[in-house]
């Protein structure tokens, strides 16, 4: 029979190797968004070269329309995640100071409303008195954020890491397309830039699936057709725009 490990007298971790970090959750959802925000960029800025280069075979307009895309979307993506992360973060602090209030002026009421929360979630009604006020005796606000608003007081988001955040991925993502379609020789342009736009596609959809415990094959080919029909449209645009030399 295996030896539990014991340190101080106390039992060790049952599941040594499963994390057990408050944080995790909030970080992975911050490593998704980044996935999905360079995902952006990757379509936006690949649609629009590929729309460019099949109007004109001039590096020089490829290349300003691509930088001006990414310039464009990567301050867009900050400004839209600041304003939502923004609104999100007042509303928390709203709902903390109410919070905190009720606790000032009624605390046996707001006791009593904590240890109801408790008896809801399954415990006897001994138990989850003893353990309210076992909680509240510790640290009543952060108990009372915690079991009725779902919030730990000590991590808000955090409007400007989103926004930077958001802006960083966007332009990681841009520049895959960017340099695909003006390396190559102006014959292969549209051909690399296809084929590396959705490798890259392939590649984010997989772990953003992976991070959210999706079905990564459903998540692929998604992205990748998404992705493909966003630069069949350009292109499209682009050859008549070439044409009737708009």
């Amino acid at each position: 029979m295996a030896e539990t490990s014991v340190e101080a007298g106390g039992i060790g971790e049952p599941h040594p190797h499963e994390p057990h970090n408050e944080g995790l959750a909030s970080r992975l959802n911050w490593l998704r968004a980044g996935v999905l925000g360079a995902n952006d960029g990757i379509v936006s800025t690949a649609g629009l070269v590929v729309g460019v280069a099949a109007a004109t075979t001039e590096s020089s307009a490829i290349l300003t329309a691509g930088i001006a895309g990414l310039t464009a979307g990567a301050i867009s993506m900050a400004a839209g995640e600041y304003i939502s992360v923004s609104t999100q973060r007042d509303s928390e602090k709203a709902l903390l100071s109410k919070e905190r209030r009720e606790l000032a002026e009624s605390p046996e009421f707001e006791l009593a409303e904590l240890a109801q929360i408790y008896e809801g979630k399954g415990l006897s009604t001994a138990t989850a008195r003893q353990v309210a006020e076992e909680l509240t005796a510790h640290d009543a606000f952060r108990a009372h954020a915690e079991a009725e608003l779902g919030l730990d007081p000590t991590e808000l988001t955090n409007p400007w890491h989103a926004a930077i955040s958001s802006a960083v991925s966007f332009t990681l993502g841009a520049i895959l397309p960017l340099l695909a379609i003006l390396l190559p020789p102006v014959s292969w342009r549209i051909p690399v830039t296809f084929a590396a736009v959705l490798v890259a596609l392939a590649i984010t959809g997989s772990v953003s699936a992976r991070l959210g415990g999706g079905n990564p094959r459903r998540a692929v080919l998604r992205v990748v057709f998404g992705g493909a029909l966003a630069m069949a449209v350009t292109y499209g645009i682009g050859q008549l725009a070439g044409v009737s030399g708009i």
